[in-house]
């Protein structure tokens, strides 16, 4: 008889590449994985893990029974969610992920309201960006992932997930108060061709969306700095050092001597939630999606509206 959670184990050793890998998604040391990955060799009378340099391999027999350990977990993952509809209780343990300013933005009102209607539901949170998030939401360590995309430039999504939007974020551009700009109706992004940019980290969705944007304008960036959080990037236009995006979800406080102004385009962001398919019916699913939904009505406007 094979053992679940050794098959588990063998799941993420194939989904993550590595014992390492293997142990943080599942939150277990990695002498664990390796204890369990030596039973269920036993248990199958096969050689499943190969030595590979510093690291291993699955070999022929790991990567088939890798194959229907994947199949087998998603079939108890829809069972799980199956019992839990006939119950129609919320309860169990949910974990999330949102992008920094949606975990700001919406998290905290999302959960308390969760806690507070499903005192039965164990919450835990993280901030990830979209691209890790959605990574965690596929291979399982994640039940919901708060993502987003741009007006212009939509993220594609593997197969197997479900989707829900929760608000359209618009973006204006923040600048120092002393910005000849400052205190017009509204600005185009082809004005600011010669101010330096704050923007995010390079390879990042939000910074290549803002490469992609600019360009299209005709606009070759002038990157000055690079900040991952959008308080840090206020605070660096504060100073006088460039302008930037400014998303109104996680935006409040501005600090002092910086302005906003919306743009001329109208560009929004597109924040949804996603999780796999075979967890659909889960209620603690679907309490989180409206608790995220109601959280983002309190923020701004719902999308679509």
């Amino acid at each position: 008889m094979l053992n679940l959670e050794r098959l588990r184990t063998l799941d993420a050793l194939a989904r993550h590449g590595s014992v390492s890998g293997a142990a943080e998604g599942l939150h277990i040391t990695t002498s664990a994985v390796s204890q369990q990955m030596s039973k269920l060799e036993r248990e199958v009378g096969q050689q499943l893990l190969a030595k590979n340099g510093r690291g291993v391999r699955l070999t022929d027999a790991g990567r088939l029974l890798a194959e229907h350990a994947a199949r087998i977990l998603s079939q108890v993952e829809l069972a799980q969610s199956d019992l839990e509809a006939q119950r129609g209780q919320v309860v169990g343990e949910l974990r999330l992920a949102a992008f920094p300013t949606a975990a700001r933005g919406l998290f905290p009102h999302a959960l308390s309201a969760l806690r507070e209607q499903h005192p039965a539901l164990r919450l835990r949170s993280r901030e990830l960006e979209p691209e890790q998030g959605i990574a965690g939401v596929v291979r399982g360590d994640l039940d919901l992932a708060v993502v987003l995309d741009w007006y212009n430039k939509p993220m594609a999504l593997p197969d197997g997930l479900v989707k829900a939007s929760i608000l359209d974020d618009p973006a204006e551009v923040a600048m120092p108060a002393a910005h000849p700009l400052a205190g017009r109706a509204e600005v185009d992004l082809a004005e600011f061709a010669d101010d330096e940019w704050i923007t995010w980290g390079e390879g990042e969705f939000c910074h290549e969306w803002l490469m992609f944007t600019l360009r299209s304008k005709g606009v070759e960036p002038i990157v000055g700095h690079r900040a991952a959080e959008h308080h840090t990037q206020l605070a660096l236009v504060a100073a006088g050092l460039g302008v930037c995006i400014a998303p109104l979800l996680g935006r409040h406080p501005v600090p002092d001597g910086v302005v906003t102004a919306p743009l001329r385009q109208r560009v929004r962001r597109h924040v949804y939630v996603v999780w796999r398919a075979d967890a659909d019916r889960r209620p603690s699913i679907r309490a989180a999606v409206s608790a995220l939904r109601a959280a983002g009505e309190s923020v701004g406007r719902p999308a679509g509206s």
